[in-house]
């Protein structure tokens, strides 16, 4: 409706009002104005009103038109909502979409059904096919297609899923795989048989045949049984008889008698066709030297692995490969063991000369790669890196026999001295004896005395010594076994010569003694090695070379030996000494000879000692030990006479001369100790009990106011006696009196 919409545009109530100035909000209508305002309005509004109504008659007919089509919306929608209703009622009343639903899952299991039947039918055909295939393959078997068998048994193995089995797999699968493995175990075995026969060695006339044509009705060739064996994968398993008879009976005897080894090649032939290869072994007697650098060897071993690769093989890169795997590891050793490790030079001026070896090996191992016999891949070269190693192979053989021969020494030594050793004097000379010469006589590094020790650690230290001084002179790998072999030596004399001597160190006796020597000898010699050697040695093995972390273990294990033998010494005597019974009633006959048989026992041991210690031990360290010793004895014998409460005077002139006994019958011990050694110490101030011992022998037969005097004068006093002892001496040897009290008071009131 342009029209109305043009005639509503129009109005404009500013133009109602053009004379007055609307722009300004604050100026106010008057009465008149409002007045001509509204008239103007209504004015318009019948204008409008009446183009309206012309406008609504003009188009009539179009009005008409769209209020019938309103009503027949309106009628439609009626009814389709009463539609509406009836559906909804429909539905309340019966249920469809149950019916649907069962229809749905009705048509569902059919289709499960269908599917199930299908899948079960094929498994059927499968079933079916695997057992056609079976039975093929063992048809094949017997009509001798081995590869065609061979083929489908690797295929079965794939669609039976061998060796990948699964729980709640049909019966039927299992069945088939249990034939199939029957079915596989008949053709390993036919083949295995064939190869078998096919390789032969006659031992009379030594021989190795192999024939290419094997079975006994119907010719097979011998290449087609490998073939088959490759398919299924049992070549190693087929063939590892067949190596383990040529390593013994062909390769062995080309290593071990390769001077007189000869291999010939021969073949037969049936119809013009080769069936059989020879590989004839004669015992040559043109070949009388003496295989040095190996060339016999290993032209012959290439011989036999030649015929092997050509005749066995085929040229067949994969089977060589197999038959390689199969023996090449045992050749290998074999050749190690039987030539490589027996020219391995006894001396390291000839490790120059080996180095032909070394080529020659390299040169066979390449000789093998070349005929695939050992794979490229096998980058061990195990016999090029061992003749290669040959110095490192040296040093451990040098090992081995230092180590040996140090063991040879600490175990056939029997730790004693010739009689005219053992019998020498403690200033170290003898008029049959020449301690230059003498392999007991060593002289100590540090303090220059002689010393006796055992042939063991004298040849011991011969050996390491000598070892040293080899590493010296040797390349860094040699010279770090050699340091280790020194090393070890050392440390075998400390693990081997206690647990043999185990016996002896529970007694008295030489050896324990020499074991004292031998370690005091190793102490010292140990501590000088560094100052020796170490200069000289190469820079590779100075920051690891040490020896003095194993002195000190040799230096305690002397000191412990000789204070255990010092105790075993004194307790022996003190048993002895207890069997005095404190030298009680010695006033008495049976007492005094018990006593006596006691004083008699120390002496005979105290000079046993004497005849062990004293050709064996250091002169100083034989005086500090049997002083130590002499000391026990008098002081126990000392203590047990000043403990006696009551003696008479019988008795106290019989302890005087079991004393005097003693004393007499150890001069020439007491006498050796004085001239031990050059110090000028007094013998008395070695063992002080000694003094005190001299001097209870005069106070059994001193009056009692000489006792008295000799305490007041400080003599008693200087030889150890305490107060208390004098006192209780003059209390057992003198009656109770007027003097007696005197003497005590004037003993207990002087202060020394």
């Amino acid at each position: 409706m342009p029209e109305i919409d043009a005639l509503f545009e129009s109005i404009n109530v500013r133009d109602l009002l053009a004379g007055h100035d609307l722009n300004d909000p604050t100026t106010p209508l008057s009465a008149p104005d409002l007045r001509l305002l509204i008239n103007r309005l209504e004015s318009h509004s019948l204008r409008i009103k009446s183009k309206v109504q012309s406008y609504l008659v003009a188009h009539h007919s179009e009005f008409s038109e769209l209020f019938s089509t309103c009503q027949d919306a309106v009628s439609r929608t009626r009814l389709i909502s009463d539609d509406v209703s009836d559906v909804l009622q429909l539905i309340s009343d019966r249920p469809i979409d149950v019916e649907i639903r069962s229809v749905v899952d009705e048509i569902t299991e059919k289709t499960k059904e269908v599917k199930l039947k299908r899948e079960s039918l094929d498994l059927v055909s499968a079933i079916v096919g695997i057992c056609e295939a079976l039975q093929e393959t063992k048809e094949a078997l017997k009509g001798g297609r081995f590869r065609f068998a061979a083929e489908r048994i690797r295929e079965l193995k794939v669609v039976l899923r061998i060796g990948k089995e699964e729980e709640g797999e049909p019966l039927a699968y299992v069945l088939l795989r249990n034939e199939w493995s029957d079915c596989f175990d008949e053709i390993q075995e036919v083949l295995a048989k064939f190869m078998e026969s096919a390789v032969r060695f006659e031992l009379d006339s030594p021989k190795l045949r192999i024939k290419l044509i094997v079975g006994e009705t119907t010719g097979i060739a011998l290449n087609t049984v490998l073939e088959a064996m490759e398919v299924i994968g049992m070549l190693d398993y087929g063939l590892a008889k067949a190596a383990d008879s040529i390593f013994k009976h062909v390769i062995t005897p080309a290593v071990t008698h390769a001077s007189t080894f000869a291999a010939v090649e021969d073949s037969s032939k049936t119809s013009g066709e080769i069936t059989e290869a020879t590989l004839k072994l004669d015992q040559s007697s043109d070949h009388k030297i003496e295989d040095v650098d190996g060339e016999a060897i290993y032209s012959g071993i290439l011989k036999v692995v030649k015929f092997i690769c050509s005749s066995l093989c085929f040229g067949n890169v994969t089977w060589i490969h197999s038959f390689g795997r199969l023996t090449w590891p045992r050749i290998s050793e074999l050749i190690i063991s039987k030539f490589l490790s027996k020219v391995v030079p006894e001396d390291a001026s000839k490790l120059a000369d080996f180095q032909k070896i070394i080529e020659r090996t390299s040169q066979f191992e390449t000789a093998l790669k070349e005929l695939n016999f050992v794979s490229p891949s096998d980058a061990e070269g195990r016999l090029s890196r061992y003749a290669e190693d040959v110095e490192v192979h040296f040093a451990s053989r040098k090992k081995i026999e230092i180590l040996a021969k140090a063991r040879y020494f600490l175990l056939q030594c029997n730790f004693t001295l010739p009689q005219e050793l053992a019998m020498r004097n403690s200033s170290f000379k003898s008029d049959g004896v020449d301690v230059n010469s003498s392999k007991h006589m060593v002289r100590l590094l540090f303090t220059s005395e002689m010393c006796v020790v055992s042939e063991a650690a004298s040849q011991l230290m011969q050996l390491v010594h000598k070892t040293l001084e080899d590493l010296c002179v040797s390349s860094a790998r040699v010279a770090s076994e050699f340091y280790h072999a020194a090393r070890d030596s050392i440390l075998l004399y400390e693990a081997v010569v206690p647990v043999k001597l185990g016996k002896q160190l529970n007694g008295i006796n030489q050896a324990a003694v020499l074991l004292h020597n031998d370690c005091l000898y190793l102490f010292e010699e140990i501590l000088g090695l560094a100052f020796e050697y170490r200069s000289s040695f190469p820079s590779s093995i100075k920051e690891y070379a040490v020896f003095a972390d194993v002195a000190p273990r040799f230096k305690l294990m002397a000191e412990e030996v000789l204070q255990r033998q010092v105790q075993l010494v004194m307790s022996s005597l003190q048993e002895a000494i207890d069997g005095a019974d404190g030298f009680q009633d010695t006033h008495q006959i049976k007492q005094f000879e018990s006593a006596k048989f006691s004083i008699e026992q120390v002496v005979f041991s105290l000079e046993k000692v004497h005849m062990i210690w004293e050709p064996v031990l250091r002169p100083k360290t034989y005086k500090q030990s049997m002083c130590v010793v002499l000391e026990s004895v008098f002081r126990r014998i000392t203590r047990d006479i000043l403990l006696l409460d009551d003696m008479a005077a019988d008795e106290t002139f019989q302890l005087q001369r079991l004393i005097h006994l003693m004393l007499e019958n150890l001069s020439s011990l007491l006498g050796s100790l004085k001239s031990a050694d050059d110090a000028s110490r007094p013998l008395d101030d070695l063992i002080p009990s000694l003094r005190k011992t001299r001097k209870l022998a005069e106070l059994l037969d001193m009056p009692l106011k000489s006792i008295t005097s000799a305490w007041e004068s400080g003599e008693l006093f200087s030889c150890n006696f305490t107060r208390t002892e004098v006192q209780d001496f003059i209390k057992a040897i003198f009656t109770d009196s007027p003097l007696r009290k005197e003497c005590l008071w004037r003993i207990d009131d002087f202060s020394q």
